[in-house]
């Protein structure tokens, strides 16, 4: 039985619906990332599971209990569990007293309450900063403090809301080892909302894509990444090569996908006929100056139309009769003197190819 199941969920202000049946479980000491952009419904959905608000429709159980029954039920469930907000809340009084506070509320004894803190603040490496006060602190350093607070009360479940928005990459870099730490050290289960998509990847067991107030798929990384469930996942996480055509041949697997007038073969199910959208991460597509013998199916010669430096990879942009996006390292495009205007063979295999059913066509 999972920890937390949310059932047909929906919640709308006024007219406007900001989430559309929701459907989504967790398990004990499991790390689900909501992935999606600003505005997709992510801290709606938290405030939700934090009972924080009511849902317009809809369940959420917590152990197998309907926690949308009673608001004696609601109360229970919410001291089982702690809420981290994108902007991190302190109080106008020393570190160590916004680490016990909640520790206090819940009437802990002074000799529990020190020790406890005393060693949330050696982990969170805050404990030369005990004394100080926290309206001090940076954002990230603050972050750390709002972490800690909820760790304190030793929360069944915790829900962090775009943890390191807006902060520097060391501060976020401190931010994660710090939730890394957690997840190996506790049995919390842990529910967190990013944009990141790389920061889903490293921290999460599970990944929900959360678009328009709707998870379209949820799955490990690997998944989401190499199989997108439909274009506007696909276009989310960053797959760059979406092209549209039609399979005109099957054979044991592999369906060969007319794309304007050229062919791609790709390792896919559908049936002939069937209107695809072709999908292929860039880091699959290797370039050469002549055609190689290698066994991958696919192999195009196109024109470079234009080359980036995107810190120690190059991005190169090919023309085949349909756009290309390939990436590859700047030694390799040193090596190979990628510039616009040269001729360059595109090679990826079967396999690196990933077909989409394109809906309402």
């Amino acid at each position: 039985m999972p920890l937390i199941e949310v059932v047909g969920l929906h919640q709308k202000y006024g007219e406007r619906e900001i989430l559309k049946n929701i459907n989504i479980s967790i398990d004990k000491g499991e790390v689900l990332a909501l992935i999606g952009p600003t505005g997709a419904g992510k801290t709606t959905l938290l405030r939700l599971i934090d009972l924080l608000d009511m849902p317009t429709s809809g369940r959420i159980y917590f152990d197998g209990i309907d926690v949308t029954e009673s608001r004696r039920i609601r109360l229970e469930a919410r001291r089982r569990m702690a809420f981290v907000l994108q902007k991190p809340v302190v109080f106008n009084t020393s570190v160590y007293d916004n680490i016990a506070c909640g520790l206090k509320w819940r009437q802990a004894g002074k000799n529990s309450i020190r020790e406890k803190v005393s060693n949330i603040l050696e982990m969170v490496n805050l404990s030369v900063d005990r004394n100080r006060n926290a309206r001090t602190l940076s954002g990230g350093e603050a972050q750390r403090v709002a972490i800690a607070r909820a760790l304190a009360i030793e929360p069944e479940v915790l829900l962090l809301d775009e943890p390191t928005a807006n902060l520097d990459p060391i501060s976020t870099s401190r931010i994660e080892e710090l939730i890394s730490h957690i997840i190996h050290q506790y049995d919390t289960t842990i529910i967190m909302a990013t944009h990141d998509l790389s920061q889903g990847q490293r921290l999460a067991d599970r990944i929900g894509v959360l678009l328009n107030g709707e998870i379209l798929q949820t799955g490990e990384s690997s998944e989401i990444f190499n199989f997108p469930r439909n274009r506007e996942v696909a276009e989310f996480v960053g797959v760059e090569n979406i092209i549209d055509g039609v399979i005109i041949a099957s054979e044991e697997g592999v369906a060969t996908i007319d794309v304007g007038g050229n062919v791609i073969e790709a390792v896919s199910n559908y049936p002939v006929g069937e209107k695809v959208s072709v999908c292929i991460r860039p880091e699959n597509i290797t370039l050469a100056l002549s055609k190689s013998a290698s066994s991958a199916r696919n192999s195009f010669i196109g024109q470079i139309t234009r080359v980036v430096s995107v810190g120690s990879l190059t991005r190169v942009i090919i023309n085949c009769g349909f756009q290309l996006v390939a990436l590859v390292t700047k030694k390799s495009a040193e090596e190979l003197k990628l510039e616009s205007g040269r001729s360059i063979y595109a090679t990826f295999k079967a396999t690196g190819v990933h077909t989409i059913r394109r809906e309402g066509d």
